[in-house]
């Protein structure tokens, strides 16, 4: 229940971070990618987790469970949020460069292909940010409080890398999985741009 939650919470801040001032059949579509993408990358993501790297018995036990899954359901939400922001931008602000390429024969998803990259890439850089300074520039917060605890450094330093993994499988699953089906709420059934 608690991550229904949180599942929730998150599809909602993306809907509200968007604000996306698009035709209503195109922003429903896309609220509806939205809902699909972030919840399989984050469910897809935390089981993983806790069955093949955490391994707890109970699998439901909430002492794993919620703080686990807060972790990639937060970056995977800001994740989508980028995506989505940086999708619509491109394509509603340089919808030009998208006609002349339906235009010369190009799919929707030819047309599209530049911006989804460059949506991909402003959604996955805040994730690589935070693991390249990791240890070195801060010490993330579940890494200090295992050592403040008195868990090995080495100890606490292992579920910090697996945890970051976690947290960018869920982030990558979740950002690609909009970006395969997103573009396609900016077109109707005869591959013509709506915006």
């Amino acid at each position: 229940l608690a991550v229904l939650v949180m599942e929730i919470f998150a599809i909602y801040n993306v809907y509200k971070r968007a604000r996306l001032s698009l035709p209503s059949k195109v922003k429903k579509r896309l609220e509806f990618f939205i809902a699909i993408s972030v919840s399989t990358g984050t469910l897809l993501s935390l089981v993983y987790f806790l069955y093949v790297v955490v391994r707890i018995s109970p699998w439901f036990d909430p002492r794993y469970v919620i703080p686990l899954a807060g972790m990639i359901i937060g970056n995977s939400m800001t994740g989508v949020s980028l995506g989505v922001k940086t999708l619509s931008e491109s394509i509603t602000i340089q919808k030009d460069i998208v006609e002349a390429a339906l235009m010369l024969g190009a799919r929707p998803k030819d047309a599209v292909r530049m911006f989804s990259d460059r949506a991909f890439d402003s959604a996955i850089l805040p994730t690589l940010n935070s693991m390249i300074g990791m240890g070195i520039v801060f010490l993330p917060g579940m890494m200090t409080g295992q050592i403040l605890s008195g868990a090995s450094p080495i100890t606490a330093i292992k579920y910090q890398i697996a945890i970051m993994l976690g947290i960018l499988g869920g982030v990558t699953i979740s950002v690609s999985v909009f970006l395969y089906l997103g573009y396609k709420a900016f077109f109707n059934r005869e591959d013509q741009l709506i915006v």
